[in-house]
């Protein structure tokens, strides 16, 4: 049998896991079989730029675990219908017998219409699920996120502490997360015994009021000296417009304006108190030294489960991800039907954010705890 991989969209800290779980799988159950991985994301189909993992020996493999990025490489490369039925004739002539594309929500929908095409070239398609964005509607997380969310936690703990050893000013950190918040509620696990965490926190779910925000941020700063700020890169107004008009836009790509600074250059103009900004960007997404390990495994076990499928001749399918259950962490893996239109994002639930908009609820901590694997260390600090 042929296997062909692909990445799609931005990589996470565990996108290389998955790969490792189902080439391990693949090379288990199908001593013989041609494993390749496309280089460079789905254009690769075209010219057949292939690495084949089926000569790649263990060592190297088991390096994918520490490997940031996409050991492959990715892309952003927009499909049209025409490309569809093309790729799908590539894949026939390649002899490929089953494609797996791993990717967030524009991949398992770029993966769903692939399936309806191949069809009738008797090849199976797979989706792998990934974001760091976690926005992937009909799962319970995403692959990415759990790493990606201990990043911010842990960064935003770090800032806390630093914030208050030099208590001058208003501290504003910049999440991604596109148009959902749930990257920026994780850094609410920064809360402990030894932090205070982030004193306010904006997710693009909740319309964002600047003038209630200075406000807040006044009121604050007439009992305390040193605040910090998380919000969401997707921040929208009043108006449901972002509070800062993205810099570029193509198709699903965007790259946001900078919030955080345009927040922290508003304090500073509009109340007279010192204010930076802070904006992880990529290094939240490439950083594997603070890694999930739950989020790890679980990358591992998704790109199990995508083999095993292939392995029973499935099609037009994903690997799920189902919590079982909301006391004692349990996760399945079901295989599930993936259909055009999977392009909606899910967003964090009203239930998971404050009734002010500028914090998350026990309810949320709850559930992301758990995937982002995160022990706040005991910091020590004395009352300054």
């Amino acid at each position: 049998m042929n296997y062909l991989i692909v990445h799609g969209g931005g990589p996470t800290p565990v996108i290389n896991a998955s790969l490792y779980g189902l080439v391990t799988r693949l090379k288990k159950e199908d001593k013989d079989a041609h494993i390749y991985g496309a280089l460079g994301g789905i254009e690769a189909i075209y010219n057949k730029r292939y690495i084949d993992f089926a000569k790649v020996n263990k060592f190297e493999l088991e390096n994918l675990l520490y490997t940031p990025a996409s050991a492959i490489g990715s892309s952003r490369y927009p499909l049209y219908n025409e490309d569809y039925e093309k790729i799908s004739k590539k894949l026939k002539e390649q002899h490929i017998d089953t494609i797996f594309l791993n990717g967030g929500n524009g991949t398992m929908n770029t993966c769903a219409k692939l399936a309806e095409y191949c069809k009738g070239y008797d090849i199976n398609v797979i989706g792998i699920p990934k974001t760091m964005d976690n926005d992937i509607a009909n799962i319970d997380h995403s692959p990415g996120f759990g790493s990606c969310g201990k990043f911010i936690a842990s960064s935003v703990a770090e800032i806390c502490v630093d914030v208050k050893s030099l208590p001058i000013h208003v501290c504003i950190v910049e999440t991604m997360g596109r148009n959902a918040g749930w990257l920026a509620g994780a850094s609410a696990l920064a809360k402990s015994q030894f932090c205070n965490g982030p004193d306010l926190i904006y997710t693009p779910e909740h319309a964002f009021d600047e003038k209630s925000f200075l406000e807040k941020i006044r009121q604050l700063w007439s009992k305390k000296r040193g605040i910090v700020v998380v919000v969401s890169e997707g921040l929208v107004g009043l108006d449901k417009e972002p509070i800062v008009k993205p810099i570029f836009k193509s198709g699903r790509s965007v790259y946001y304006g900078d919030v955080s600074s345009y927040l922290a250059e508003s304090v500073i103009k509009k109340l007279g108190i010192k204010a930076r900004s802070e904006k992880p960007g990529l290094i939240g997404r490439s950083n594997i030294s603070i890694r999930s390990d739950v989020d790890l495994k679980e990358a591992i076990i998704v790109g199990e489960k995508a083999a095993t499928a292939s392995l029973n001749n499935q099609t037009g399918v994903m690997v799920g991800i189902v919590r079982e259950s909301v006391t004692d962490y349990k996760i399945s893996y079901p295989i599930i039907p993936i259909n055009p239109g999977m392009l909606a994002e899910k967003k964090m639930p009203i239930e998971f954010i404050n009734e002010e908009g500028n914090g998350v609820t026990d309810a949320y901590l709850s559930w992301c705890r758990p995937i982002v694997d995160y022990s706040p260390y005991p910091y020590v600090s004395y009352n300054i």
